[in-house]
């Protein structure tokens, strides 16, 4: 079915609230869900998030399978997550001949060989005010509206610092990279509040189709992916009121942008075909490292920054999981 963005919003927008229905204890649904949560460093919240989907689950059985996909934490993110009940997987043992993780998204399209649920759910594990209603919320319109595969999270992002509060200040890359290449490059998809939000859901075969980035720029591949894969009209955005999740530095933020940038770039054929400059190395084409420069000015003078960023591409699963034996449940 086409849809304009203006179609599109106004149909395929939800509140949560219209879905609180899967919170009562007589909720019925015809799929099985997995939830997957990866985390790196996140011992202080990984524990209240488990705690609120038990609680949901005791009521409602709406969470069949709870992944806790762990970046070798040093803070004992592990034991806590397996404290609480998840099944916990180390990013880097599960497909080990594909070498350690790369980042985020590389967890992400790990744990997918272990997940067993129809339905597939990511949330963010750094988030400090987690409700139930953004477990129902997120999954509602693949339960309950027809033709469905695809639903985005979406929220307000406050930013608060030293005693500052902004009800709106958060989200910078959202705000300042993500949205604006979207205008330019896939206006079907500015109808998303929070395009880049770690909280999504999809039908698991969707996403066994579709290939992975390894780094922070995965959401934005896969929103794209998405859309070519299903269309417009599959896809939908559930307001969730508001997030709050641990702030990143500006530099961090810098490169985080800098991966949305590239991953976008990754969908644009003009765009990633265009053979780089021999720049830095006097290399041209594909032999050249990627890397992040970024000039700044300090107390000490002027310094430029290096960081090095490649951009692994994971193929869609169901061609691994054709390939190899499903990962043995419960290591």
């Amino acid at each position: 079915m086409n849809m304009t963005v203006w179609d599109w919003f106004g149909q395929r927008s939800f509140s949560h609230r219209e879905f609180s229905g899967l919170a009562g204890s007589g909720a019925t649904r015809s799929a099985a869900v997995t939830l997957i949560l990866p985390a790196r460093e996140v011992a202080g919240t990984i524990g209240p998030i488990l705690d609120t989907v038990a609680s949901l689950n005791e009521r409602t059985g709406l969470v069949d399978q709870v992944l806790v996909i762990d970046a070798d934490s040093a803070d004992g993110t592990a034991d806590v997550a397996r404290a609480h009940g998840a099944e916990v997987y180390s990013e880097n043992d599960l497909l080990p001949q594909y070498g350690p993780a790369q980042g985020k998204g590389d967890a992400m399209w790990r744990a997918l060989s272990v997940a067993r649920g129809d339905i597939v759910m990511f949330a963010d594990a750094d988030t400090r005010d987690f409700g139930e209603h953004f477990l129902y919320g997120t999954l509602g319109p693949l339960l309950m509206v027809p033709g469905i595969q695809f639903t985005k999270a979406a929220y307000r992002r406050p930013f608060s610092s030293e005693g500052r509060y902004l009800a709106d200040g958060g989200g910078r890359v959202t705000e300042l990279t993500a949205k604006p290449l979207l205008n330019f490059f896939f206006p079907e998809l500015t109808g998303f509040v929070q395009p880049l939000a770690g909280e999504f859901a999809a039908s698991r075969e969707l996403l066994l189709r579709i290939p992975f980035l390894t780094g922070y720029g995965v959401e934005i591949a896969i929103l794209i992916d998405v859309l070519r894969d299903a269309g417009l009209s599959a896809m939908a955005q559930v307001d969730l009121g508001s997030r709050q999740n641990r702030h990143q530095p500006l530099w961090d933020l810098t490169r985080m942008s800098s991966a949305v940038l590239r991953a976008l770039a990754r969908r644009v054929p003009a765009l990633e075909n265009t053979p780089p400059a021999p720049g830095l190395w006097g290399l041209p084409g594909p032999a050249a490292p990627r890397a992040y420069l970024h000039a700044v000015a300090t107390p000490d003078g002027l310094r430029l920054d290096e960081h090095l960023s490649e951009l692994p591409e994971r193929p869609p699963m169901d061609r691994i999981l054709a390939e190899v034996p499903a990962y043995p449940v419960g290591m």
